[in-house]
């Protein structure tokens, strides 16, 4: 063979090996898109177990449309790479549905139907352009008889609840009945009647109270019941003062017939106003209240007369002193923030404040079968106070005095899941004034799966006063919260209200992989920045402490005109000013020019250099098969 028959055979194989590549990649796009590997760090496409139960579980269509503007979003790198994102995971979903799940993508473009059918939908406006265009990035979830749910905007920063938030969505769509919550409390949370005896006022229903009514058919079950309604799938137990043990029983067992729970105790309740027992007047009046029995069948318990304290998040109030009011740091009120509540359970890791009041302290035994998950804890700068010492405090700067924390973190609020015995062991109880316990041939000794409960140490929390504000207007009750105690209850009735398979789904990693270097050369250059923007700072004060000093020594003080020397020190420091604005464009320049090198080096392995290696390994093949075709001729 000629030697330019061997180079026209050469790049006639390279050529072949590009064809053939590129033909490759359409055919597995166009007949394996239901097929899909996923090669990124922490799975982020990979659906868990819950979410592929649900979806397979799907017994009606569920469609969902995806605003994702992405022509507008070309120019934003994140949103364009986030909604990119989003729209592959809906696409998993769809894979695994059966055919139950059907997604519309749709790019709204300005003033377009689609627009309009958006922000009918609530989907949220994001400003993209100087010119006053909108971009979308929310979904519209609907079933056959036209529920809808919305998620208004999927923020980039929340992918971690990505697959939470879709999964609820589709699960809250197939299961769209309105759920019954059932109430046990010894509080007046439905507000009270008023009392021509008394000559009490009407009091209005908590605020708590007012707006789960909103979402839940929330139901008062009163403090004395045999067993649960069928129709309750979550209870609020709340400060469980002097239950009785038929009460304590129907708790119990509806717990352990899968029934799910949020119990409320406290050491010191103090929206507790109970009155002196006039029996025994010199007795303080019982705020307290807890559930031995059952929190020890569920591995877990209250300590007794203690009230968490914690320097680091404890509420600052106004305290009357014999000089005058000062603000003081009082020990039992506390302000979470997002350290201290957990951010793998979807219930909390998106608040940002949950305030307590004078909660307790939670502990785990050491025979627990189940497993204990902590959705709130103090900071570690804290420690048991007792609760009669915070009950007749009166000075909060003594109590801060003597507060000496233990370095340890201490649980305020947890998750209960796994099997659990009955707190019952022989059977349905029978009160002291009974002779016998009824029959009851169906009591559950063990739990019929893993319990999933919800254990708070604080009963004020729910109260109005630790998280909002309530203003009367035109005869409505307007809440203004300072404080995401509401969203706290609300997420977690939502979480509990799902089946085991939703419950089960935790946070993910986050899809978005910041370029390190460029982060580092933003860094580098931004502190050079700060350094000049301090130079020129210290140079201002530096020339108007001259200028004072030039104005002070002048012997015509009434003479408002610039002296020369004055004129000559302001005129210095504008050429210094102009100076050093120079410097800081040209810190921004460079800044920009270092980003930009580096974005061109990687679109240039991205686009050409992998080609490029791809033609030279074909051209290597080709030239080794025709050696070995040359040596066997």
């Amino acid at each position: 063979m000629s030697k330019p028959n061997k180079r026209l055979s050469h790049w006639s194989t390279a050529l072949a090996a590009v064809a053939l590549f590129l033909a490759l990649n359409l055919t597995v796009g166009n007949l394996f898109t239901a097929s899909r590997v996923d090669l990124t760090a922490g799975r982020l496409y990979t659906l868990s177990d819950g979410t592929r139960n649900i979806l397979v579980g799907l017994d009606e269509p569920i469609k969902l449309r995806y605003y994702y503007s992405a022509k507008l979003f070309a120019d934003i790198p994140a949103l364009q790479s986030h909604g990119k994102h989003v729209r592959d995971l809906i696409e998993e979903y769809v894979s695994k549905a059966n055919g139950m799940l059907q997604l519309e993508v749709i790019d709204p473009a300005p003033f377009s139907e689609a627009e309009d059918e958006a922000v009918g939908y609530g989907i949220q406006q994001l400003a993209v352009s100087a010119t006053g265009d909108f971009g979308y990035l929310g979904l519209v979830g609907s079933n056959s008889t036209d529920d809808q749910a919305v998620l208004p905007y999927l923020a980039a920063d929340q992918a971690d609840a990505l697959e939470y938030e879709v999964t609820k969505l589709i699960f809250n769509l197939a299961n769209p009945a309105k759920r019954t919550i059932g109430v046990i409390t010894a509080l007046p949370m439905f507000g009270l009647p008023p009392s021509p005896v008394t000559q009490r006022r009407p009091a209005e229903p908590w605020m708590m109270v007012q707006m789960l009514e909103e979402s839940f058919d929330l139901r008062d079950l009163g403090a004395d019941l045999t067993g649960v309604p069928d129709d309750i799938d979550t209870l609020l137990v709340v400060h469980p003062k002097a239950l009785s043990r038929k009460t304590l029983y129907a708790i119990d067992q509806f717990v352990l017939a899968g029934g799910r729970a949020m119990v409320f105790v406290d050491p010191l309740a103090e929206v507790d106003n109970a009155r002196p027992d006039p029996e025994n007047p010199l007795a303080l009046p019982n705020t307290a209240s807890d559930l031995p029995e059952l929190l020890a069948a569920w591995g877990i318990e209250l300590v007794p007369e203690e009230v968490a304290g914690d320097a680091d998040n404890a509420i600052r109030v106004q305290y009357q002193q014999s000089r005058g009011v000062s603000t003081i740091a009082y020990l039992p009120w506390l302000s979470l923030g997002p350290e201290n509540l957990s951010s793998a359970d979807f219930v909390t890791n998106q608040l940002t404040k949950v305030n307590l009041g004078s909660a307790g302290i939670l502990r785990e035994l050491p025979d627990a079968t189940t497993t204990l998950e902590p959705l709130a804890v103090t900071g570690p700068n804290s420690a048991g106070l007792p609760r009669d010492m915070v009950m007749f405090a009166r000075d909060p700067g003594a109590m801060l005095d003597n507060f000496e924390p233990d370095g340890t973190r201490k649980l305020l609020a947890v998750r209960v899941t796994g099997p659990v015995e009955s707190a019952f062991p022989e059977g349905q109880p029978r009160d002291i004034d009974e002779q016998r316990a009824p029959a009851n041939s169906a009591h559950l000794a063990n739990s019929e799966g893993p319990i999933n409960v919800m254990v708070f140490s604080d009963v004020d929390m729910l109260a109005d006063r630790f998280w909002v504000q309530v203003e009367n207007f035109l005869g409505s009750r307007v809440p203004s919260p300072f404080a995401d105690n509401a969203d706290l209850i609300f997420n977690a009735l939502d979480n509990l209200g799902g089946n085991d398979d939703l419950i089960s789904l935790r946070s993910r990693g986050q899809s978005s992989r910041p370029f390190e270097v460029v982060n580092a050369i933003r860094r580098a250059a931004e502190a050079r920045f700060r350094e000049q923007e301090q130079l020129l700072t210290a140079r201002l004060a530096e020339t108007e402490s001259k200028i004072a000093e030039l104005q002070s020594q002048r012997n015509d003080a009434g003479n408002m005109l610039l002296s020369p020397e004055q004129r000559e020190e302001i005129d210095r420091f504008r050429e210094e000013q102009v100076k050093t604005r120079k410097e800081l464009r040209a810190v921004q320049h460079n800044l920009q020019r270092d980003i930009e090198r580096l974005g061109t080096q990687v679109k240039f392995i991205n686009i050409a250099l992998v080609p490029v290696l791809v033609l030279i390994v074909a051209a290597l093949v080709g030239l080794a098969r025709s050696r070995r075709r040359k040596r066997s001729d």
